[in-house]
Parts: C-alpha cells; structure tokens; sequence
C-alpha cells in the first residue's frame, strides 16, 4: 500500500520536504500549528490549527488512514512532538522527526545558556539594556517581570493585543534573514543583549553572526526535552525511510 504522510510543518526545512513530497508525487498533508496569520503555502494539501492533543491526534491518524507522521516542527515546539509520539505510539503510525542540529558557539561568541524562559528573566535581572527578543509571541509576556529594560520585539504578525511591557518596539518581519539586515536592525535600534531559542537551522542563524560581529552578548535558551523518536537530516533521508 502507498504511504499516506502527515507532515507537522512550520519550519523552513518542513517546506523544503513539502516540496520533495509534491514532486515525487507522494500523497501527504501539511498541517500548520496555526500560530501566524499568513502560513506560507505549500504544493500539498494544507490544514491549519492544533488537533486536540493526543486523542485528537490519534482519532485524525485513525479517519485519514494515516500510514506515516513526519515531525518537522520547531525543536522548541517539544508539547506537539510529544502529542506525536503518543499517538503514533498507540495507532502503531511509523513516526520520524526531520531535525537540525541545534546551533554551536563559535570563536568570538559570547553565549550565556539558560535553560528555559525562566533561565532568561533571571539573567536579565539587573541595569536596563535594550534587548533583542527573537522568541515569538508566546515568550513575550513573561518578561513583563523584568520592566526596566526596552524589548525590541520581533514577531511574524503584528500583536492583536499591546504587550504589556512599559519599553517596547514591535518589529514586525518573516524570515530567512541575512547577517546584513539583523546586523542593521541591532545597530538601529542600540541593541546591547540578544535573546533567543537554539533552533538550529539557517532561517534565523544570521542574528548570530550579527551579534557576533558587533560583540554583543547572546542569552540561549536551551532546546527542550523531546521523545525518543528516529531522526533524520534531509528530506532523501525522509524519501528512504518512507521506502524502508
């Protein structure tokens, strides 16, 4: 029987195996999590919106006949790679996740690793500093308990809602970015610390070599705890393992 495949997307290398996927003719869905206004089309079939944990999961698997999941989410979207494997687990669907290897730092870096959102707010205890957030949406509101700084905040989607941080600026951008443009955005807006989560990849890489270049301090959140599911690298591998 011809695989069914439920690709979990989002990220820059799940559109690239979206693009695989399409020109072998493989029968697939793309399934956005649904957290930007405007998700990138895909050349496969697209669904928007969570599932309703594992038990949605499961019954979505189950309605769809479902032969396959790849997990190409975020590394930080660990809760959805967890719903994954759970359900895989119990309908007995073949589940990989397509990884990056997370970020490694460099001569000239200077990193400050935390492990969590709570890691940063206490690092950013102390003078006020303008501080680059490179975090999405979600992370925003915590750092409402470290007032005395001003946030430049760059999101996908302007925010439906003013976040509640006395010094702020929203700047609204989609990547991949370049050293150039963030190297710019960090001298135009006096950024003195950067923030944001090692996901690895080269869509958002660049804000590393800007800091790097401009000897700014980098406070990485370490990737969370995911589930022991195979991995690999590329969308061939994704192609083999369908094979396999």
């Amino acid at each position: 029987m011809a695989p069914k495949l439920l690709l979990l997307g989002g990220t820059t290398e799940a559109s690239l195996l979206a693009r695989t996927l399409a020109a072998r003719g493989v029968e697939a869905v793309f399934s956005y999590a649904g957290r930007v206004s405007s998700p990138k089309a895909q050349p496969l079939p697209t669904r928007v919106g969570g599932f309703g944990g594992v038990t949605g999961l499961v019954q979505y698997l189950q309605e769809h006949n479902i032969t396959h999941v790849v997990d190409a989410t975020h590394p930080f979207a660990a809760q959805m790679s967890w719903n994954a494997y759970e359900a895989c687990q119990q309908v007995g669907t073949d589940l990989v996740a397509l990884t990056r290897p997370a970020w490694q730092a460099q001569a000239g870096d200077h990193w400050r690793p935390v492990a969590d959102i709570d890691g940063v707010v206490d690092a950013l205890a102390g003078e006020a500093k303008r501080v680059l957030l490179a975090l999405g949406k979600l992370n925003v509101p915590a750092f409402a308990a470290q007032p005395q700084h001003h946030y430049v905040l760059r999101l996908v989607d302007q925010p439906e809602v003013t976040p509640e941080l006395p010094h702020h600026t929203v700047v609204v951008a989609r990547g991949p970015f370049d050293v150039a443009g963030d190297r710019a955005l960090m001298q135009k807006h006096g950024i003195e610390v950067v923030v944001c989560k090692n996901a690895g990849g080269i869509g958002a890489e660049a804000k590393l070599t800007a800091a790097r270049d401009l000897g700014l301090p980098v406070i990485m959140i370490d990737r969370p705890a995911l589930p022991p599911r195979g991995d690999v690298a590329t969308a061939e591998a994704v192609l083999d393992w369908l094979a396999g």
